[in-house]
C-alpha cells in the first residue's frame, strides 16, 4: 500500500470535507442529534454529489472505488461532528453483499437507490439471546412453494425508520442434516408481519435503534441474496467492511474533538499564556494525536487490503482498526473536554453530549472483548476461549 493519496482520492477528501462543513456540528448535526432527528438533509446532499455509492459498481450508479474511499467519506463528515450512521449500513454492507452475491434483479433494484442515497437498506443481524455469536441466531426462513416465511426477532438495528428495506440474517433449515444454515433476504419494511418498536436509548444521536418483529413474514423467493446454503461467507463479505467503516467514524470524531480541544487551548488564557503553552494540557493532546493517527494507518490498512481482496488480512486488521480507532476516540473526547475544564460540559460547547455516542464503538458493530478473542486465536494461534 501507498501513504500518498491518488489525486482523485485527495479530490474527494477536499469535497467531502467542503460539505460537511456546511453540515457541521455546532451549526447543523447537535440540533437534529438532540431532537433524535436523521440527518437527512446531509444524508441527500451527500447522494447527490455521489458520495454515498462511491464503493458501488458504476454499472449500477456508483463511484466504481472501494471501501477506502467509502471509508474516506465517513472519516470527513465525522471529522466535522456529522458522521452517518446509515453510512455503515447501507452501501458499505448491505450495498456490497448486493454487488457481490445479488442477483441481477436484485443489483438493478438496489443498488442506483443505494448509490444516489434515494433508498436505505439496514441490516439485521443482532439478536437478544445471540449477541456477539452469529451462529446462535435463532430468526428462520422456510420455504412454502417459490415463497418464503420468515420468524424471529431482531434488536439493536439502526434506521429502520429511514430504511425501504432490511437485510435479514435468517437461518434455514437442511432437510437432509436437520442443522440450520444462515441465509440473507431482502425483506421490505412495509411487507405484513413485519413490526419495528423503536428502543428507547440514553445517549444523544440522531439515528434511531429498532426491535424487529418478524411474524410470519413471507417474502418471494427473488428475496433470497446469494445461495442459501453459503451465506457465512456472504454474510463476513459485509462484516469487514463494516468495521472499517465504524473505525473511520471513531477517528473522525476523534478528530472533530481533538481540533476543538487545539482551537480552545491556543486562545485561553488564564495566567501569562495560552493554556495549551504547558505540557499539561499539550502533552495530552500530543498523544491523542498519535493514538489517532496510528489508528488510521490501520484502518487504511484494513481498506487497501480489503479492496485487494485479501480476505483474511482485511478481517485482522479491521477488527485492530476498530479497536484502535474506539480507544482513542474516547480518549480524544475525554481529553478535549478535560481541556475545557467545567465549560467542557456546557451545551454550548457540546462535547460531552458526543461521549456517549463515541462509547458505542467500544460494544458494536463488535465489542473489543471479541476483537480481543479473535487476536488471540487468529492472530496469535491461542486456543479458542469461548
Amino acid at each position: 500500500m501507498s501513504f500518498l493519496e491518488t489525486d482523485e482520492q485527495k479530490q474527494l477528501r477536499a469535497a467531502v470535507t467542503g460539505l460537511a462543513t456546511k453540515y457541521n456540528y455546532r451549526d447543523y448535526a447537535a440540533a437534529k442529534s438532540r431532537a433524535n432527528q436523521p440527518l437527512d438533509e446531509l444524508w441527500s446532499a451527500a447522494g447527490e454529489l455521489g458520495f454515498i455509492g462511491v464503493n458501488l459498481p458504476e454499472e449500477y450508479g456508483g463511484g466504481g472505488a472501494g471501501i477506502y474511499e467509502l471509508a474516506l467519506v465517513q472519516e470527513e463528515l465525522s471529522a466535522q461532528g456529522s458522521g452517518l450512521l446509515l453510512l455503515v449500513v447501507s452501501p458499505a454492507i448491505c450495498g456490497t453483499i448486493i454487488a457481490k452475491y445479488g442477483t441481477d434483479e436484485q443489483k438493478r433494484s438496489w443498488l442506483p437507490r443505494i448509490a444516489d442515497g434515494s433508498a436505505k437498506m439496514a441490516f439485521g443481524i443482532t439478536e437478544p439471546d445471540a449477541g456477539s455469536n452469529s451462529h446462535q441466531i435463532t430468526t428462520t426462513a422456510r420455504r412454502d412453494g417459490d415463497d418464503w416465511i420468515l420468524n424471529g426477532r431482531k434488536v439493536f438495528i439502526s434506521g429502520v425508520d429511514q430504511a425501504a428495506a432490511v437485510l435479514i440474517v435468517a437461518r434455514t433449515e437442511d432437510a437432509k442434516t436437520g442443522k440450520l444454515q444462515p441465509a440473507l433476504f431482502i425483506v421490505p419494511t412495509d411487507t405484513p408481519g413485519f413490526e419495528k418498536t423503536r428502543q428507547e436509548m440514553d445517549i444523544i444521536e440522531p439515528d434511531n435503534q429498532f426491535t424487529l418483529f418478524l411474524d410470519d413474514v413471507r417474502v418471494p423467493g427473488t428475496a433470497l441474496v446469494g445461495r442459501e446454503d453459503a451465506a457465512l461467507a456472504q454474510l463476513f463479505a459485509g462484516l469487514n467492511p463494516e468495521r472499517i467503516m465504524g473505525a473511520a467514524m471513531a477517528i473522525g470524531i476523534g478528530r472533530y474533538a481533538l481540533d476543538r480541544a487545539v482551537e480552545y487551548a491556543r486562545e485561553r488564557q488564564v495566567w501569562k499564556s495560552p493554556i495549551g503553552a504547558h505540557q499539561g494540557i499539550a502533552h495530552p493532546l500530543a498523544q491523542v494525536k498519535i493514538e489517532l493517527e496510528l489508528a488510521k494507518v490501520m484502518m487504511q490498512k484494513a481498506a487497501v487490503l480489503y479492496d485487494a481482496g485479501d480476505d483474511f488480512g482485511a478481517a485482522e486488521a479491521a477488527n485492530m482498526a476498530k479497536y484502535a480507532a474506539a480507544e482513542a476516540s474516547i480518549k480524544a473526547l475525554d481529553q478535549a473536554i478535560q481541556t475545557h475544564g467545567g465549560s467542557g460540559l456546557t451545551r454550548d460547547v457540546g462535547l460531552a453530549a458526543m461521549l456517549a455516542a463515541a462509547r458505542i464503538a467500544r460494544v458494536a458493530p463488535v465489542s473489543r472483548e471479541m476483537i480481543l478473542n479473535f487476536v488471540a486465536q487468529h492472530s496469535l494461534g491461542l486456543p479458542r476461549s469461548y
